[in-house]
């Protein structure tokens, strides 16, 4: 079976952030755990390089624009490759591939009479790059999101109608329950339906805005940037309105999955809908949304206020993996989280605690007394028994989930910590340190390291779609060299097998 994950791309005016990172990693993580699940990921991720403040932005630096273009895109690409994330293509809407796909379907929209031209005045934001209502600005007439007032323009464009498909949406959601994750949004996008759409404006005129894909029904005019952006999804799978060269399009598209942050949702879950419906094409499975990422303190990031986190700051400190685990894990399902340094720094040492001190104490312990080998599994209590199956059935049941979302990740990398925690707690109340000693105890010593290490063995297998070289590690410290699968068994470390020690899962960091 095939799965197709994508994230929105990003707009390369700005410098790659945490939220970025995040929705990129979180993808990355729902490819991992459905590969193990035996499934053929196709991930995509890239960079929207039109409009008009990448435009000014290339003016100014005085470069030549294909140069600047790629230079701002490799800011991205360099973030996710030194992330590790495993993505299949990388988007560029400069790409003549990508362009040729935009082409292809605002003519098959237009020649379906679905776009019209007409003279507008309306209160347009540069930094939103769209026009807004008047409810969509705050008592001050300002741009929420850009704390600066629209301008007010009057123009020629071409316009996409979107009140026809109204009800038909709201059919589709109300119908579809699971389409929108999690459901609190489906009922934020039901409160944007319950008014007239407008028509959306999907064009800029090239005396305002040349960085664009130019329409082809009117050469004076760009595509609006969302217009253009949004069919990455079906431009990066080879979709052509010529159905005879659909075939990857049509091994994908049902099993669809896009990522996005809130901010995005409107574009995504009305806007995108309603073109592919006008495409003869069906919405994607699934939308999984999710909230903000805030400073301590509840306070938005801001450089001005110094508490912006930088990815790469972050990654200096303490390494990729804890981060990729630390931002599924602390992600709220119920509104925006906060992050920081110093919360980043408590989750590492959560991980060092729950995971790295305790693969080190035991792996010590049994290169001391046992010449580093697995000992025998002939002799463990119901208890042993109990502790291991059930951390074996709570990833089971979790790895035999239909598919990935955010409320299964987030439920998956708590529950390899509370698995951590559980097999802290057997370890001390067992005193393997103590049987040791005891030549009388030597049985029950040698049950309690079993049970410890192949406890350790099912943590390790289940974090590897957060953490894979960590995961990795800690199987080959184990004597196992098998990549992981979803099947989590009990009892099937090998006795005998030979442990290695090693360096520390997570070094001290201050």
């Amino acid at each position: 079976m095939k799965k197709y994950i994508t994230t929105p791309i990003y707009y390369i005016n700005g410098s790659p952030h945490i939220g970025h990172a995040y929705t990129t990693i979180l993808g990355d993580v729902m490819k991992k755990y459905e590969t193990m699940r035996g499934l053929n990921v196709h991930y995509t991720t890239g960079t929207d390089e039109h409009g008009q403040k990448n435009q000014t932005s290339c003016q100014e630096s005085g470069m030549e624009l294909a140069d600047f273009l790629k230079m701002r895109s490799d800011n991205f690409r360099n973030l996710f490759d030194k992330m590790d994330i495993d993505y299949d293509y990388f988007v560029r809407t400069s790409s003549p591939e990508h362009k040729a796909v935009v082409t292809d379907a605002l003519n098959y929209i237009y020649n379906k009479g679905l776009i019209k031209k007409k003279s507008y005045e309306g209160l347009y934001c540069v930094g939103c790059e769209q026009f807004k209502k008047p409810s969509d600005l705050d008592e001050r007439g300002f741009c929420p999101d850009h704390q600066k007032a629209p301008v007010l323009i009057t123009e020629e464009n071409y316009f996409f109608p979107l009140e026809e498909h109204r009800q038909w949406l709201i059919d589709y959601i109300k119908s579809n329950p699971d389409w929108i994750q999690p459901k609190r949004f489906a009922k934020e996008v039901l409160g944007m339906l319950s008014e007239p759409l407008e028509d959306l404006c999907i064009s800029r005129p090239k005396n305002r805005v040349w960085l664009g894909v130019e329409l082809p029904f009117d050469k004076d005019f760009v595509t609006y940037i969302w217009f253009d952006a949004l069919i990455n999804y079906i431009s990066s799978i080879g979709w052509s309105s010529d159905v005879s060269k659909n075939q990857k399009f049509n091994e994908l598209w049902s099993e669809c999955t896009h990522l996005l942050a809130k901010d995005i949702l409107k574009t995504h879950a009305v806007y995108w809908p309603i073109m592919l419906k006008c495409l003869g094409i069906n919405p994607p499975k699934h939308l999984i949304v999710h909230d903000y990422w805030i400073g301590e303190g509840s306070i938005k990031m801001s450089k001005s206020l110094g508490n912006v986190v930088d990815p790469y700051e972050v990654m200096d400190i303490m390494g990729v993996e804890p981060l990729r685990f630390y931002l599924c894990n602390a992600m709220s399902l119920n509104g925006d989280s906060q992050i920081s340094i110093d919360l980043l720094k408590q989750g590492y040492k959560q991980l060092a605690n729950n995971i790295g001190n305790l693969q080190m104490r035991v792996l010590k312990m049994i290169a001391k007394n046992l010449n580093g080998l697995v000992p025998s599994k002939d002799n463990l209590t119901t208890k042993d028994k109990k502790l291991v199956e059930t951390i074996s059935n709570n990833f089971n049941r979790l790895y035999n989930h239909n598919e990935s979302s955010l409320e299964l990740i987030s439920e998956l990398s708590s529950e390899i910590l509370k698995a951590g925690d559980m097999v802290n707690a057997y370890f001390a109340s067992n005193e393997p340190w103590v049987l040791a000693k005891d030549e009388t105890k030597f049985e029950r010593y040698q049950a309690v390291i079993y049970t410890t290490l192949d406890a350790l063995r099912i943590i390790a297998s289940a974090m590897y779609p957060f953490m894979p070289t960590i995961s990795t590690k800690i199987l080959s410290s184990l004597g196992i060299n098998e990549k992981p699968t979803s099947k989590f068994a009990p009892f099937e470390l090998t006795p005998n097998n030979q442990t290695i020690v090693g360096d520390p899962l997570f070094p001290f960091i201050g």
